[in-house]
């Protein structure tokens, strides 16, 4: 049987105990900076959060605007979720009724269209109606696929009328994106009478991961000044190189200097905390990757010797879109470990609005503590979040599992914050 919480293979002392202890110490001050916050710049409508844990360090190394997992989140927490939606609908739209879901044009993975007929369940019990539409050209006529849960996906074409969009006569009062655009703003979403969300700025066509993780610095280092910890231990160090084609190995040299100026700022850090491990680096697209153009390196030559398959995995990227635009960020090891084989285990925290409500472990079988598990061969352990993050126990051990729960959520809704912030500024 799969436990709560996945074993964490480290010694738990030092920074990462410290960084409970703080924020079990500090949970009344951490929660009213982060009200706080979220009075100067609203949280987008919902969001999701990969966190690594590698015992001395916990922090995020991606953010989703466009959540595509509700169907791995324990069903317990539906309750959070419609509340939640329920908060974030009267924010952006208090009037909506109808809410359109725009899905992703990739919709034949059944896990996928799991998640949108859940999220879509999610507005009719929060009382309001949903559908889902799609952009895809090809689309002319409403589809429906039964899924393996039971449920049947029903799937309608997006027509355009004047400055509003509907699926036939349906015509909603909100939009809601579950599409991250990384193939550009589509002509039929632009100057909507419609309130939109996440904004089409939002999109992976308007973003770069780099300007979130600077904004995620920003917000880290005034999270550990209110708290008393160093940014670094929930924040990983990141360069950016821009311009590189791997292909033609036009930027290469950038590339392998930024690695290489990275590994030895990591080192520091490690040697500050007596941590003997060998750093490594996380090289992927600045924009969405899907899991895909990404690699983890070692050392600079690893980048100076590519072969030629390696670098054309590295070019490719969602939407048959080539890779420019390099994100060089620190690799953090994940020590969390699940089951008998001790497969190692990275959380995914779901928010919406502000609200963390729920999660779920992403667990490869295959990869090691220093590897990428966003890749086939992945699968989910829903249950693993066997209570939520918002209730920490200040009685139990800082890695009780409320506590380490608790954790996930507030960097994760650190990460949130930082997002709020990227959003406000690309739409100004």
């Amino acid at each position: 049987m799969t436990l709560g919480v996945p074993n964490l293979k480290t010694a738990l002392q030092g920074p990462l105990q410290h960084l409970e202890e703080h924020l079990l110490q500090n949970q009344m001050q951490v929660e009213a900076w982060l009200r706080e916050q979220w009075l100067e710049t609203p949280a987008p409508f919902y969001a999701s959060v990969d966190l690594r844990n590698a015992g001395f360090k916990l922090a995020p190394v991606d953010t989703n605007l466009f959540s595509a997992g509700f169907n791995n989140l324990n069903p317990a927490f539906m309750p959070l979720c419609i509340q939640a939606v329920q908060s974030a609908v009267e924010r952006v739209c208090p009037k909506a009724k109808k809410v359109l879901i725009v899905a992703e044009n990739h919709t034949r993975n059944l896990f996928y269209l799991e998640s949108l007929e859940i999220l879509r369940g999610i507005f009719e019990q929060a009382g309001i109606e949903a559908r889902l539409g799609s952009l895809r050209d090809d689309l002319t006529e409403a589809i429906s696929v039964d899924l393996p849960s039971g449920k049947t996906y029903l799937l309608e074409p997006l027509t355009r009328v004047g400055d509003r969009i509907a699926l036939g006569d349906y015509s909603p009062c909100l939009v809601l994106l579950n599409n991250d655009l990384s193939g550009g703003r589509p002509e039929i979403l632009e100057n909507l009478e419609q309130q939109v969300t996440p904004p089409l700025a939002a999109g992976w066509s308007n973003r770069k991961k780099s300007d979130h993780f600077t904004h995620y610095q920003a917000v880290a280092e005034e999270f550990a000044e209110q708290v008393g910890i160093d940014p670094w231990l929930v924040s990983p160090l990141s360069l950016q190189c821009g311009k590189v084609n791997f292909k033609e190995k036009l930027g290469i040299e950038c590339l392998s200097d930024n690695v290489e100026d990275l590994l030895g700022m990591i080192q520091k850090k490690y040697d500050e905390y007596g941590i003997d491990k060998e750093p490594f680096v996380v090289v992927k697209s600045d924009t969405g990757t899907y899991g895909m153009g990404i690699m983890m390196v070692k050392s600079a030559e690893e980048i100076e010797n590519l072969n030629r398959k390696q670098r054309n995995k590295m070019s490719s990227s969602k939407e048959g879109l080539e890779v420019e635009d390099v994100l060089i960020q620190e690799g953090v090891h994940t020590f969390e470990t699940i089951g008998e084989e001790n497969a190692v285990a990275e959380p995914v925290v779901y928010m919406i609005d502000h609200f963390v409500v729920g999660g779920f472990y992403r667990v490869h079988t295959g990869r090691d503590q220093n590897e990428n598990l966003n890749a086939p061969g992945m699968h989910f352990e829903p249950l693993a979040f066997a209570q939520s993050c918002n209730t920490p126990d200040k009685q139990g051990e800082p890695d009780a599992e409320p506590n380490r729960f608790y954790a996930y959520g507030v960097i994760a809704r650190l990460a949130l914050l930082a997002a709020a912030r990227e959003i406000a500024e690309l739409s100004d």
